[in-house]
């Protein structure tokens, strides 16, 4: 059976050109819903786009820098166009860093992960929820904020910040219906995780894994898509740990 519960309904993707950005997209395409993929660039999002529409699917691709508020509030505006509301935000577009100690970390090195992780994520949030009846947000985090992963501390601490901000939305937007939550993924093999884990590396964390793998964004894709879902209507204010186990017991590297 085709599930058709987000049919007539529209969601916002950021960060929809890849990795799980990309396959929330198609899932939740799948299952009906009109698929707004954002991105920075073009080429990735109408590949996405052609994909769902030959999946007899509905998807509309905008190219945005979440980090300009111009541009954010205008991508909003276009996604809502369809039929006057938007449905739900996946606050997913975010970027590494680069890896190092944080006793070597600059200021510079901050900048760019706090523009894009924290700022470029409440921007596409504030902009949306003006046209959110109901709905749902949901914050792509990171299982490097309860754990720790060597190198990575400046990202944690951005992601730290979102799940903070995803508390404080989640009670201020209730009264609205609008749920907020947040999904903490463990080591997911996407293109952005291909820049810090080489073969050898990423051996050693499936190694960890009660599961004995590393996860994908087909692992994740359901839980974005539950969320989203009337299933999820009592939920918010969570965070959801995507991990395959890997952070049982703390720090595993």
């Amino acid at each position: 059976m085709t599930l058709t519960r987000f049919a007539g309904k529209t969601i916002v993707i950021t960060g929809a050109g890849t990795g799980m950005g990309r396959t929330a997209a198609v899932r939740l395409a799948k299952e009906g819903a009109h698929s707004v993929l954002v991105g920075r660039r073009h080429a990735p999002l109408e590949e996405v786009a052609a994909e769902i529409v030959a999946q007899g699917g509905s998807a509309t691709a905008i190219v945005c820098d979440i980090t300009s508020s111009d541009e954010v509030e205008a991508m909003v505006e276009q996604a809502a166009s369809a039929n006057g509301h938007v449905d739900g935000l996946f606050a997913n577009a975010g970027v590494l860093g680069e890896f190092k100690p944080l006793a070597e970390a600059d200021i510079s090195d901050l900048e760019g992960l706090v523009n894009t992780n924290l700022f470029g994520t409440l921007l596409s949030i504030k902009h949306s929820l003006p046209h959110l009846q109901g709905g749902a947000v949901v914050i792509n985090a990171s299982w490097t904020v309860n754990s720790v992963m060597p190198g990575a501390g400046a990202y944690a601490a951005t992601k730290g910040a979102l799940i903070a901000m995803m508390h404080t939305l989640a009670m201020e937007q209730g009264a609205r219906n609008v749920r907020v939550n947040s999904i903490s993924p463990g080591i997911i093999l996407t293109p952005m995780a291909d820049e810090v884990l080489d073969p050898a590396f990423s051996a050693k964390l499936a190694a960890h894994s009660p599961l004995g793998r590393n996860g994908t964004p087909d692992d994740v894709a359901g839980t974005i898509a539950w969320l989203f879902s009337d299933d999820a209507r009592f939920v918010t204010g969570q965070d959801i740990l995507i991990d395959g186990g890997f952070t049982l017991g703390g720090p595993r590297l």
